[in-house]
C-alpha cells in the first residue's frame, strides 16, 4: 500500500506531495499551496509534484519524454489587454489538445479591446515563475485565473507547471477548481 493513498499518479515519474518538497516549487507557488492547504485539506493530501529534467519541461517533450497522455496536460498562459488606462491580466488554464479562444472568448471576459499573450521576459518577471513552468498556482494578486472546464471535470487530472522547469504539479481537476479566486470556464479550450 501507498504511503500516501490519496496522492494521485501518472506515468512512471516519481510523485511525491507537494508540500513536501518546497525546493521543488517556485517560492509563490509553494505560498499558495500552503494557503490553500489551510482551507482546503486535500490540497496537502492529492497535490503532487514530480522532479523532471528542465530540457523535458514543454508539453510535447515531457508527453513523449515520459509517455504521459496529452489529454492530461494543462497549459497555463498569461494574457493581457486594455481598456482605456487599465490593463487587465489573466491566466488561462486549457488542455494541451486544445488552445485558449483568446481572441473571442478571454477578451470579452477580461473585457478589453484587444487580447494577446504576454511577452515571456515579462510574463517570468511578473508572475515570479520560470519560463515552461508558469502555472495558477500562485500568480499575482489581481490576476484572473480562468479554468477550461474540460480541465476540472470530476475524475480528470491535471498535469501543469509549478513555477519552475524542474518539476511538474499534479492536481485532481474538481480540486483545481477549487484554487482561490480560480473561475471555471465554458469554451475557454478550443479544439486545434
Amino acid at each position: 500500500m501507498s504511503t500516501y493513498p490519496d496522492l494521485p499518479t501518472l506515468g512512471g515519474l516519481a510523485w511525491a506531495p507537494a508540500l513536501d518538497h518546497p525546493e521543488l516549487l517556485a517560492t509563490p507557488t509553494a505560498a499558495v499551496l500552503r494557503a490553500w492547504a489551510e482551507a482546503e485539506p486535500r490540497v496537502a493530501a492529492e497535490v503532487a509534484v514530480a522532479e523532471i529534467d528542465p530540457d523535458h519541461a514543454d508539453t510535447a517533450t515531457l508527453n513523449e519524454v515520459h509517455q504521459l497522455p496529452p489529454s492530461a496536460s494543462a497549459n497555463c498562459v498569461l494574457v493581457g489587454g486594455r481598456r482605456g488606462e487599465a490593463e487587465k491580466i489573466a491566466a488561462c488554464v486549457v488542455r494541451a489538445t486544445t488552445t485558449a479562444d483568446v481572441n473571442r472568448l478571454v477578451r470579452k471576459l477580461l473585457d478589453v479591446r484587444k487580447a494577446s499573450f504576454l511577452p515571456m521576459d515579462r510574463a517570468t518577471a511578473e508572475s515570479g515563475m520560470e519560463y515552461g513552468g508558469i502555472t495558477p498556482v500562485g500568480l499575482p494578486q489581481g490576476w484572473r485565473v480562468l479554468l477550461d472546464s474540460r480541465v476540472v471535470e470530476p475524475g480528470s487530472l491535471a498535469l501543469m507547471g509549478s513555477g519552475v522547469r524542474r518539476s511538474k504539479l499534479l492536481v485532481p481537476g474538481d480540486l483545481l477548481a477549487t484554487l482561490p479566486g480560480a473561475e471555471v470556464v465554458e469554451g475557454l479550450g478550443i479544439e486545434r
